[in-house]
């Protein structure tokens, strides 16, 4: 067919460059965005008076019909048309005439797709706050019944302090609300639409800018017209963002893999979101964690090749700018994904409470408190360090933990011991002791929950 821009040309374009050129294979995930800055643009046209309100509507019925056929499968975008914007125009010319070609007055491709792919990202910016704000009220639900259940913190992923599966899963909570304020920054930063920027240097048309980001929902228009069919940095933010999400799944990911180990058994997996072996009848994988886990690599692929598209790309648009879309597309598609099958994974995930506590009370977890009590006792601190070494070599050679010593074994190593030490490092008291602002403790830890409500309620 003949290209919308063909007037200067003399000959075809060689069929492997206008496939080489052709964006319509996956600019038509936004038909819905074309069509809505198209009927924008045209009610825009006519309130100006650059077109007639018979000219308007007949436009705008033409669209309404490309989209019902489209729905209903009676029209198919084909690779016939070299992008989505000459899909829809051509349709349009076909079914309206003249009328059609004037759709295009006072905009170019340029801000065309620089709006389509703004309310595309737009749209997708807001999804994902979905999805992150649903996976919050999951950790904050299972916080809630947690914040007794008591299991060893690690550092260097050896057993450190005890802490609770409230106060472990808090952070995570903390990651994701980040999360989602990023994304509320990025949707307040983006939102300004770049429609009536032209090809770079607006138009001589008398357009109303404000008005059509007032029909599309933006706060105002673009203030620089070079920029506006140039910028690319929403969409880096928000690549960076899901970067950033992805990262704090697959931490939480490589958690859930480990204790879902059988040196561990602190989870259980439903089987709904786990897998079994073909040759081996006793295994159940935690796939779901695994594949988030490997798939954050794709995620951050996609922000380092439009970070590398745009690093050389002088003012102000150039076709280079085409390759912000698949890479995008599937990063778009993939961190969504991957929020909702972990969010599923959590929401139906066992927690065995005495496999935690046991593996806090047999890993020296409340070394640091017995520590803390001879301090408290006078003894100088790096004294106590010393000693509570000895405390920890004593029980490793015999396979007991601290709480297993006899006061008498105690005070062969150290005389300041007395009967209360097995009170303060108990692990109840390691744990609730610590009552300062973003402590495990659980007074501590219900003041924090009570926040979180309050910030998922706000």
């Amino acid at each position: 067919m003949a290209q919308l821009w063909g007037g200067r040309f003399t000959k075809a374009t060689d069929k492997l460059v206008y496939e080489f050129n052709a964006s319509i294979g996956f600019d038509q995930r936004f038909f819905k965005e074309d069509l809505q800055g198209s009927r924008a643009h045209v009610r825009m046209l006519a309130k100006q008076g650059i077109l007639t309100e018979a000219e308007r509507d007949d436009i705008l019925a033409g669209l309404d019909g490309i989209e019902a056929d489209v729905e209903s499968g009676k029209l198919e975008i084909t690779s016939e048309y070299e992008d989505i914007h000459s899909f829809v125009e051509a349709n349009l010319i076909d079914r309206i005439g003249d009328a059609g070609k004037k759709l295009h007055t006072g905009r170019s491709r340029n801000d065309q797709v620089a709006l389509d792919m703004r309310l595309y990202t737009r749209s997708q910016v807001l999804y994902t706050e979905i999805q992150i704000n649903h996976l919050l009220h999951t950790i904050l639900h299972i916080m809630e019944e947690h914040t007794e259940t008591i299991m060893p913190g690690f550092t260097h992923l050896q057993k450190a302090q005890p802490i609770t599966l409230a106060h472990h899963l808090g952070a995570y909570f903390e990651m994701f609300r980040r999360d989602e304020l990023r994304l509320q920054d990025i949707y307040n930063r983006m939102n300004y639409c770049p429609l009536g920027s032209g090809a770079l240097a607006g138009t001589t048309y008398p357009l109303d800018r404000e008005y059509t980001a007032e029909l599309l929902d933006f706060y105002g228009p673009t203030e620089n017209s070079m920029d506006g069919v140039s910028d690319r940095d929403y969409l880096i933010e928000y690549l960076s963002a899901l970067s950033t999400i992805m990262m704090h799944l697959s931490r939480f990911s490589e958690e859930v893999i480990i204790w879902n180990s059988n040196e561990y058994r602190f989870v259980e997996i439903d089987d709904a979101y786990s897998t079994g072996s073909s040759i081996m009848p006793q295994k159940k994988n935690p796939d779901i964690a695994e594949l988030v886990r490997g798939k954050t690599g794709r995620v951050y692929g996609a922000l380092m090749s439009l970070l590398t598209t745009m690093k050389g790309i002088p003012l102000a648009y150039n076709k280079d700018m085409q390759e912000d879309k698949e890479m995008a597309f599937d990063a778009m598609d993939t961190t969504n994904g991957c929020i909702q099958l972990f969010d599923g994974m959590l929401e139906t995930i066992q927690f065995n409470k005495d496999n935690m506590e046991a593996s806090a009370k047999n890993g020296f977890t409340n070394a640091t408190d017995a520590a803390d009590y001879l301090v408290n006792h006078g003894v100088p601190f790096r004294d106590a360090h010393s000693i509570i070494g000895q405390v920890v070599l004593y029980c490793i050679d015999r396979g007991i933990a601290i709480d297993d010593m006899t006061l008498d074994e105690l005070q062969a190593i150290s005389p300041v011991f007395e009967e209360d030490i097995y009170e303060a490092i108990s692990m109840d008291t390691c744990v609730n002791k610590r009552l300062t602002v973003g402590a495990p403790g659980k007074e501590a830890m219900e003041k924090a929950i009570e926040s979180y409500k309050e910030y998922l309620a706000e």
